[in-house]
């Protein structure tokens, strides 16, 4: 905690029932200038001196009830705890220099010089031997000091190449890997969102989105990342910049609630499982009022505001705490798309799975209790004299005055750790008038401690499904209703059993995309074959399930494996490996481009069943597998390209306004393959895709505006740009009308068209 100190320093240790003045220990010709509280220890205390008058660190262990005054060889700039090791900090100076202390400031050491905030370049060598002249350097260009991230086991940089930004991450200080986002991301920029449970949440501006990020999860490395969900909303702070809407829910592992645009609306969707499946909040099913509530999905549902609250000391739009998990209190509205009026308070007591609403207007909710009571205070836009307080998880509010002049509440210091229940509201009285305190002792409504029998348990669940994350987990909780308070030693997880592993249970894998039926497969940018080397080997597994009486087994597994799912022509080799009892089984196989083959007692071959396409196309391949236990059959489309080797934009210079024209692309070589083409019209931010050559627009406004067709095939993406003219006078413009008439060609010649 950090804080300017300006003219007197008034401390409390027995939360706001007395002060006293920090300057009378410090001795009152001491100028103070900056107060640091350590993270892991509020007992400890460093107060900075002026260096405009002395260069001095002022060290407290006891809340600042005693000082040690020890002078510093340096002008400290700024100051930076460890979070975990108490004594630990690191001190930067005016004159650029880093030093560290182990024994919170009593003894300084330089760590490095020349230490400043502009590019500097990263190079490895080997101890007492960097002046070699053969070093490497282990990026193409100079690191942007400002993306330096240190984060759990993870390490990451941003160097800006060749027009954009490349991103690298080092994982348990390893060697820097260039980090693999989908071969079609051009990132512009680059967030990390969370680094728990050994894998990366990264939220990604992608070069064509202005307002809005896409989500991406990795590998446990955190070099390969695959997209969990597109156009997550931003919101723009106080100071202008932008914030992603998106939050993970305090308590619960793996859950995460999100602000997503979809068809220019913006719709709030939650995840149990780091993004591998999202869907709608369900609106309560009644009013304040009792009154019935008609909200079907998905045309309807319930929006929540997500911004996290710029004042420390306010509890935000939304509200969730590890001590309390399931409860959560947000700010929104019922409707069709995230809306900021007629907005309301709603809370769920099981994760999101329900809703309820508990207040008509915003208000700053804070947990009390570990979360056994909530209390609430209107936005300090409005002067109040009262609080509302609920036992029963905001089911039933109680109303209490804490002050006899209506106050603008600034913000409330709560200390959960602390075993007296104490409530700090400061505020002012009115825009003129000086900071208030009003200390509030809120134990005395608490009649005894907890026991046994004022607990009970609930079931972590997903709308029903009880395995969240790969566990059953059941919570302890207080029964709602009952007033007696949490010891130190409540126990929310009473117990967390591991589930089999389900289809639902598992992410696809860098370059590969989830389709309607809930398979992984491969993008159409990706070729499985360049990664099986460096990355893994990867399959596409067809499971035949045969039921004996009460049993099931699992008779045969049979994976495709290919060169490139996406296939080019001169390697659409599609080999078949099969495993298990093949002696006793028949099996059919229809390859989809008129050949089907049949195998009877086939021999079990590591060269499986081979078959050459000699087109491009999409084909339906089909396998009837039969033996004496029973049958079964499975599915899939494998999906055969050519290469695109040039693709070339054909658009008129100049077109006439209001007018519609063709545009289309040509691509080479001719063969005939499965083409999607992305088409970027003027400033337009989302592109129009097709899967034909070919389409129409209207250009409305006059000016000069560029049209981009990107062509993507198999793994292939290329792209060709043409600059369009809407500027032209009315009588060019009329020669044009008259040109498509088929006038002679004689009438229309003039300077004017010449030149054009």
């Amino acid at each position: 905690m950090r804080g300017k100190v300006m003219n007197d320093v008034i401390t409390s240790t027995d939360y706001g029932s007395t002060y006293e003045r920090m300057n009378d220990k410090v001795g009152s010709k001491t100028v103070l200038s900056y107060l640091y509280v350590c993270p892991t220890n509020k007992r400890k205390i460093m107060v900075l001196t002026d260096p405009e008058f002395e260069s001095s660190i002022l060290i407290s262990s006891d809340e600042g009830a005693s000082f040690q005054k020890y002078r510093l060889t340096f002008y400290v700039l700024s100051l930076l705890f460890h979070h975990t090791k108490e004594d630990w900090a690191l001190a930067y100076s005016h004159d650029q220099k880093l030093y560290s202390s182990v024994d919170f400031g009593r003894k300084w050491q330089l760590v490095h010089e020349h230490v400043t905030p502009s590019h500097v370049q990263y190079v490895t060598c080997r101890a007492l031997l960097c002046s070699e002249p053969n070093r490497e350097y282990p990026f193409p260009g100079y690191v942007d000091i400002n993306s330096l991230i240190v984060q759990d086991d993870y390490i990451f940089i941003q160097v800006p190449t060749s027009g954009r930004a490349t991103y690298y991450v080092s994982y348990k200080r390893e060697q820097f890997i260039q980090i693999k986002l989908p071969k079609y991301s051009l990132p512009k920029d680059l967030h990390i969102v969370s680094t728990d449970e050994k894998q990366v949440f990264a939220a990604v501006q992608e070069w064509n989105q202005n307002d809005t990020y896409n989500l991406y999860l990795s590998d446990t490395r955190g070099i390969y990342f695959t997209l969990a969900l597109e156009n997550v909303k931003t919101t723009r702070g106080l100071g202008g910049n932008q914030n992603l809407d998106l939050y993970e829910v305090a308590g619960i592992k793996g859950m995460l609630i999100a602000n997503k645009r979809q068809d220019n609306q913006v719709k709030t969707c939650i995840t149990y499982n780091k993004g591998r499946d999202w869907r709608l909040l369900q609106a309560p099913s009644s009013d304040l009022d009792g009154n019935d509530i008609h909200c079907i999905l998905p045309f309807c549902s319930l929006h929540l505001q997500l911004q996290m609250s710029e004042n420390p000391y306010l509890s935000g739009a939304i509200s969730t705490k590890s001590s309390a998990p399931g409860i959560i209190v947000a700010t929104g509205n019922i409707g069709p798309e995230l809306s900021y009026n007629n907005v309301g308070m709603f809370i769920s007591s099981d994760a999101g799975n329900s809703w309820r609403q508990i207040f008509e207007e915003e208000h700053n909710v804070w947990f009390l209790d570990k979360g056994g009571a909530l209390v609430a205070v209107k936005q300090p836009t409005v002067p109040t004299r009262n609080l509302w307080i609920s036992f029963d998880e905001g089911r039933q509010w109680t109303q209490h005055s804490f002050s006899s002049v209506p106050l603008f509440v600034d913000g409330v210091l709560v200390d959960a750790g602390a075993d007296n229940q104490i409530m700090t509201f400061f505020g002012h009285f009115s825009h003129r008038s000086e900071w208030q305190l009003i200390k509030i002792d809120y134990k005395s409504i608490f009649s005894r401690k907890c026991t046994e029998e004022d607990y009970q348990t609930w079931h972590l669940h997903n709308q029903g499904e009880p395995c969240v994350m790969g566990q059953k987990q059941i919570y302890m909780k207080r029964r709602p209703g009952n007033y007696c308070m949490l010891g130190k030693d409540y126990s929310r997880i009473l117990s967390a059993e591991s589930c089999i592993c389900r289809a639902h249970d598992f992410e696809c894998d860098y370059g590969y995309e989830r389709r309607g039926d809930g398979n992984c497969r491969p993008a159409f940018w990706f070729n499985p074959s360049t990664v099986c080397s460096e990355h893994h080997q990867t399959f596409l597994s067809l499971w035949f399930k045969i039921s004996i009486s009460n049993h099931k087994q699992w008779l045969w597994l049979i994976h495709f494996l290919t060169n490139m799912f996406s296939l080019e022509i001169m390697y659409s080799e599609c080999i078949i490996l099969l495993q298990g009892d093949s002696l006793r089984t028949n099996i059919q196989l229809d390859f989809g481009d008129g050949t089907a083959v049949s195998y009877s007692n086939l021999s079990w071959t590591e060269e499986g069943i081979k078959h050459v396409y000699k087109a491009a196309g999409i084909f339906r391949v089909s396998a009837l597998a039969e033996n004496t236990l029973g049958y079964d059959s499975t599915t899939l489309y494998l999906h055969v390209t050519c290469p695109v080797e040039h693709v070339q934009l054909l658009a008129p210079f100049v077109v006439i306004k209001n007018k519609e024209v063709n545009i289309s692309a040509v691509v080479l070589p001719s063969h005939s393959r499965t083409v999607t083409y992305f088409w970027w019209l003027g400033n337009n931010s989302e592109p129009v895709i097709s899967l034909d050559g070919s389409i129409s627009h209207t250009f409305s406004s006059e000016g000069m505006h560029s049209v981009t067709v990107q062509v993507a095939a198999g793994n292939s993406i290329l792209q060709d740009t043409r600059t369009i003219s809407r500027n032209i006078s009315k009588s060019l413009q009329n020669k044009l009308q008259l040109l498509e008439s088929n006038l002679p060609i004689t009438a229309l010649l003039s300077e004017e068209y010449v030149s054009i």
